[in-house]
């Protein structure tokens, strides 16, 4: 038998010894600094990020030195607070808000109805699948024109059209979601007793809920700048609209400021809703689930 190798031999290194009451070098070094313990908290980055790009913003607007075509960010910073002062902006908001929560709504139920035939029919498959192959590419600003033919100069042709941008997305996600749930789990679920709508609901929805809720994030995404470019023009032909027109307003007026100041809500409600609703509800059931994984090192 031939020898085995003898293993390598380590070299010898000397670690200095910390003075009296210092702590330990392991100790100071496993724990990070004070800057990077603030940044792991999702808001303050993106506070941070924010800060940043207004910086560049007005750095950018100041060097372009033309208020009509390019103001500020502290001239916007002021139009928006104006404008909340006022009650005008608020006005305006609370106008397209209320178009978007009822078409959102509608076609959220739509998206649903159509999942759940697709999913217990081969004809309600075949129906989804045929339905958006066809709208899903066509534009829902693009039916403005027919939504005002068939219903008129009122809200129900903003309706029309966010049903229209809500339903394929979140009903393909969903569709996706539910057809890509393990057979393993719904033979576990089926094991300990669970059938019919008690598998659905104990078992299919929370599996295939990371895919509904992207789809949930798209759908409002679409529905959200469908209102605001609908209202550019339902605004303008109706005398009235919401948070669209009082931008179309403001670009025909020439007070660019108070343009960036409706593009700026728009951005805002974009934030909340995405912090405020769709991560909450992230945080409560996919993250708490284990379904989701997270960045080491971040929260929130």
């Amino acid at each position: 038998m031939s020898a085995r190798p003898l293993p390598p031999i380590r070299r010898e290194y000397v670690v200095p010894l910390a003075p009296p009451g210092a702590p330990p070098s392991s100790v100071s070094a496993a724990r990070p600094a004070p800057l990077r313990r603030a940044l792991r908290h999702g808001w303050l980055r993106k506070a941070l990020l924010l800060l940043l790009l207004a910086s560049l913003w007005e750095a950018l607007a100041r060097w372009q030195d033309n208020a009509l075509l390019l103001p500020t960010a502290l001239q916007t910073a002021r139009a928006f607070a104006a404008g909340v002062a006022s009650g005008e902006l608020p006005g305006y908001v609370a106008a397209s808000l209320a178009v978007l929560v009822q078409g959102y709504a509608l076609g959220v139920a739509g998206a649903l109805l159509l999942t759940s035939l697709a999913i217990g029919s081969r004809i309600g498959r075949d129906l989804l699948e045929t339905l958006s192959a066809m709208c899903n590419p066509l534009p829902a600003i693009a039916l403005l024109p027919l939504a005002l033919l068939w219903f008129g100069l009122g809200r129900a042709s903003l309706v029309f059209v966010l049903v229209h941008s809500v339903m394929w997305p979140l009903a393909l996600n969903a569709y996706a979601g539910f057809g890509s749930v393990p057979e393993t789990l719904r033979m576990a679920g089926r094991n300990v007793g669970l059938n019919g709508a008690r598998l659905v609901f104990h078992v299919m929805i929370p599996a295939a809920l990371p895919a509904v809720l992207a789809g949930l994030k798209i759908g409002w995404a679409f529905a959200w700048r469908t209102l605001i470019a609908a209202e550019l023009v339902f605004g303008t032909t109706s005398g009235k609209g919401g948070l669209g027109w009082y931008i179309f307003q403001s670009r025909n007026e020439l007070d660019t400021d108070k343009v960036f100041a409706g593009l700026a809500a728009v951005i805002a409600i974009g934030l909340l809703v995405e912090g405020l609703v769709f991560q909450t509800l992230e945080r409560m059931t996919v993250r708490r689930w284990g379904m989701q994984r997270q960045a080491p090192g971040t929260s929130g």
